[in-house]
């Protein structure tokens, strides 16, 4: 199926999206504000640059869009119907970029998780989901859920 907007009308929308600051990192930061914890926002010196570093913790959160990170068994995860072979590439790289990222923060000593854009439906479990999170004791295993 053919891409219904021109290439520069697509290439206009697409730089429109942001990579941070966006809607449901900005619900999870207030969030986590609200609940009273204090963070830091996107620690370039660790890998994968977290959302939110929670260094007297030793905890990272990162916030997922479900098309951008192919949140599996998600309707928001579904491949575009144009170019198919790119963004299967492309989002697939995505994934596999975040496990190793995440890997290598397992292996610093830095608890993970994620909230997926679809949580943020349902605040209340998404709070609870972080605070127990970050109440946990350093050293343990990934929390990256679903």
């Amino acid at each position: 199926m053919a891409d219904r907007l021109a290439p520069s009308e697509r290439s206009e929308r697409m730089s429109r999206i942001r990579s941070r600051d966006t809607k449901p990192e900005m619900l999870v930061r207030r969030l986590v504000h609200g609940m009273g914890y204090r963070y830091r926002l996107h620690r370039k010196d660790l890998t994968g640059c977290p959302d939110l570093a929670f260094p007297s913790r030793h905890a990272v959160i990162f916030v997922h869009g479900c098309f951008w990170h192919r949140h599996r068994g998600c309707a928001r995860a579904r491949l575009p119907k144009s170019k198919v072979d790119f963004w299967r590439t492309k989002l697939e790289g995505n994934r596999r970029r975040d496990e190793v990222n995440q890997e290598k923060l397992l292996a610093m000593g830095w608890r993970v998780l994620v909230i997926w854009e679809c949580e943020l439906g349902d605040t209340e479990a998404a709070i609870g989901k972080i605070q127990k999170f970050l109440d946990r004791e350093a050293g343990m295993k990934n929390d990256e859920g679903s």
